[in-house]
């Protein structure tokens, strides 16, 4: 990824070189007459496949259906990999060029740290959290700028454990650590006896994302209503959120309308997909994209344009914690205070652009 990151980088410079400066990066589209996401997407970045990102950038504008935009719709489009050029609100091209990836530094621990707010994280969820990733993924750049930004009196820490099974119980639900990132969150009015929606307060969102399915291209899947994956199996990887399912009053797995088929990784996932023993596997688009890229095969699968679900990722303090709603007015804090800066947008661009030169 950093080697296709620095040919993007390269590709800028070129532009640059050639009379582009004042030119812009990003900004925002009006839609026109035979529009769709992926037209767009072809038009604007020069890939139909990255319809999702001005999906997911979109989000609160259109809404769960990427069909639903319509003829004068206004959408802001992020710069990625330099494109695209010359839209009204856009960022001087310059500037949108990636700095170099820095990995994440993590000091070790002593016994000072207790007294600041702890916060939880770990391993190998890219593109969100991630050791080798640049400052640590896109969701712990932004909570480290949200809380320096709130810039609490005790101060603060980021921790990694890497077994993501311990984080609820037994770091968060002793307060051994104060508060963890990332974990979605269930539709707690449908869901209420879910564990994090009885047993977690959330914070306001840091990031949404598309939860697809992936399917075999020479298998396609169409999912343009519910009923269209009724009987089919799905693979869903051992440990992962299975409420989506049975959110928004669908009730998928409850009424048996489709069938669960766990698998112990998302590549192993992918790999029943193409055996025929799965008709598709659902992950976030980043998760089965990047998954799709390291395994050789993105020219096998089918990316269903219809997402399964919208997730919102969070910060999380266990209910238990006597200090939980000060903890979490201090995250929000920090996160309204980086959205009003525009911090938080350029953070967000800057690893989005890195994403997708990877892909």
């Amino acid at each position: 990824m950093k080697a296709l990151i620095a040919a993007a980088a390269l590709g800028l410079a070129s532009v640059l070189g050639h009379g582009a400066a004042a030119e812009t990066c990003g900004g925002v589209y009006t839609v026109q007459p035979g529009d769709s996401l992926s037209v767009i997407a072809d038009k604007l970045y020069k890939n139909a496949g990255m319809w999702s990102i001005i999906h997911n950038r979109n989000i609160d504008a259109i809404g769960p259906k990427p069909s639903a935009i319509r003829v004068g719709m206004k959408l802001d489009l992020a710069c990625v990999n330099g494109l695209p050029l010359g839209l009204a609100g856009g960022r001087a091209l310059q500037d949108a060029t990636p700095v170099a990836a820095q990995p994440i530094r993590i000091e070790a621990g002593n016994a000072a740290v207790r007294h600041k707010i702890n916060l939880l994280t770990g391993d190998d969820f890219e593109p969100f959290t991630g050791k080798e990733l640049h400052n640590g993924g896109l969701l712990t750049d932004l909570v480290n700028a949200a809380m320096t930004e709130a810039n609490p009196e005790r101060g603060f820490a980021i921790h990694w454990v890497d077994h993501w099974a311990a984080h609820f119980d037994p770091l968060l639900s002793n307060a051994l650590l104060d508060v963890g990132f990332p974990w979605y969150k269930p539709n707690c009015t449908e869901l209420p006896d879910n564990y994090r929606c009885k047993n977690l307060l959330f914070s306001d969102p840091l990031f949404e994302t598309l939860t697809l399915m992936f399917a075999d291209a020479s298998r396609p899947v169409r999912f343009a209503s519910d009923e269209d994956l009724f009987g089919k199996s799905i693979c869903r990887p051992k440990g992962y959120d299975t409420s989506i399912f049975n959110e928004n009053g669908r009730n998928w797995l409850r009424e048996e309308k489709i069938t669960l088929v766990v698998a112990a990784t998302p590549g192993d996932c992918f790999d029943l997909v193409l055996e025929g023993g799965a008709d598709g596997v659902v992950l976030n688009e980043f998760t089965g994209r990047d998954k799709m890229k390291e395994m050789g095969i993105a020219d096998r699968i089918q990316v269903v344009p219809e997402p399964i679900s919208i997730q919102s990722h969070h910060v999380v303090v266990h209910k238990s914690h006597p200090e939980a709603q000060e903890l979490l007015a201090i995250v929000n804090d920090g996160l309204r205070g980086i959205r009003e800066d525009g911090s938080y947008q350029k953070i967000v661009e800057d690893h989005l652009a890195r994403v997708w030169a990877g892909f």
